[in-house]
């Protein structure tokens, strides 16, 4: 009997948007034919679309799904919307979102599809590449309840249990994000150990079939609390088959048990440094060979339509980012190679160990002269120039 053997894991520092050329382009091109049957409404409505890889085929992700996430997997997603009420014309977010245990295979075929993706809706979008654990504020504010769990369908590869269903336990630290004026609940689950278990936060532990225990450490936010408690109700069919527990009270060591024999709460992780000035690159090919070299920033500096520019604000500790911003004017090398030049450059800044904090999860965000990021201008700001 043949065995299935799970493919390569992606490794999240690989170039994941430089694939022109490459046998994993051939591969995809294969599997998809000339025209991608996924596509036919993509970025017709306002709305969110999402799509999850599979096989090397682009596959619909349910609408009923939507905000649910596998660790094991790689997905495309599409913001649609107008800038202004009364516009036009329609504006797009295109994000491909990489699974810390997504195949080699999958993670590619997204960042490939994306870019495919990106041709059918003639360039408008702007492009994000999102990692699990350290997505983008506006990512996440497209789904009112976020949940990253583990699983998914790798390539030849099906993630499965040993354990019986009703006895696996599945350990939840709940989290909320806001960008502008909205709030996202986001639910990750987590290992269920005694090392999980943090300071500050809010969890939930799955106990097999219909059961559900709630912990909130002292330190953890009264809304997370809250939240957290609507994430448990999904999960039991009763009331009576949720539990909360406090840290600190009587009550709390049946929770802490659960995980093993003197069981405590970690202190809390050291809060990241602060963020470094963002740098600029151009790269050019006006001289007849391609050059890559800083700008300096002043007040009156700005970016070249004829160009295209890497703006590096990798030391954000927050919100790690490499925007590509390519000019209106900028050649078909130019726009060809600026994406590849990110993906180079922060290889080599993992490589010489710059980029030392979330590094290797940092987002590269693609976008052209005219349809800018909203988070890019205000760093493009910080450097001390303008579009």
């Amino acid at each position: 009997m043949a065995h299935l053997t799970k493919p390569t894991t992606y490794d999240i520092k690989d170039s994941n948007i430089a694939l022109l050329g490459s046998d994993l382009e051939k591969r995809v091109r294969e599997a998809a034919g000339d025209k991608e049957s996924a596509w036919t409404d993509a970025g017709t409505a306002v709305g969110i679309q999402v799509w999850r890889i599979e096989q090397f085929k682009v596959v619909a992700w349910p609408k009923d799904k939507l905000g649910s996430f596998y660790d094991g997997d790689s997905y495309i997603v599409l913001n649609t919307y107008k800038k202004t009420p009364d516009a036009q014309t329609l504006s797009y977010d295109l994000h491909f979102w990489l699974g810390e245990n997504t195949s080699q295979d999958e993670a590619g075929t997204a960042a490939y599809k994306t870019v495919e993706l990106d041709d059918h809706l003639h360039g408008v979008p702007v492009q994000y590449r999102e990692v699990q654990g350290f997505e983008s504020t506006r990512f996440l504010s497209y789904f009112p309840h976020f949940v990253c769990r583990h699983g998914g369908v790798a390539s030849g590869f099906h993630h499965v249990t040993a354990e019986p269903v009703q006895n696996v336990r599945k350990l939840y630290v709940i989290k909320l994000s806001k960008h502008n004026n909205h709030t996202s609940l986001v639910v990750r689950q987590v290992a269920a150990t005694a090392e999980s278990l943090v300071e500050g936060d809010v969890y939930v532990l799955e106990k097999g079939a219909d059961v559900a225990w709630q912990f909130n450490t002292k330190t953890s936010p009264h809304q997370e609390r809250y939240r957290a408690a609507e994430f448990a109700d999904t999960l039991v069919s009763s009331p009576n088959h949720k539990k909360v527990f406090d840290e600190g009270d009587s009550g709390a060591g049946a929770f802490l048990a659960e995980f093993g024999k003197d069981t405590h709460v970690s202190p809390a992780r050291a809060a990241p440094p602060a963020a470094a000035p963002p740098v600029v690159f151009r790269l050019s090919d006006a001289g007849g060979q391609v050059t890559f070299a800083p700008v300096e920033s002043s007040a009156s500096a700005s970016l070249s339509a004829a160009d295209a520019f890497l703006l590096d604000n990798s030391r954000d500790p927050a919100h790690p980012a490499i925007y590509v911003w390519i000019g209106s004017g900028a050649s078909l090398a130019e726009q060809r190679l600026a994406p590849q030049y990110a993906q180079r450059y922060l290889h080599e800044r993992l490589a010489a160990g710059e980029v030392r904090a979330h590094g290797a999860a940092t987002s590269i965000v693609m976008m052209r002269e005219g349809h800018e990021s909203p988070a890019f201008v205000p760093v493009l700001k910080a450097w001390g120039g303008h579009a």
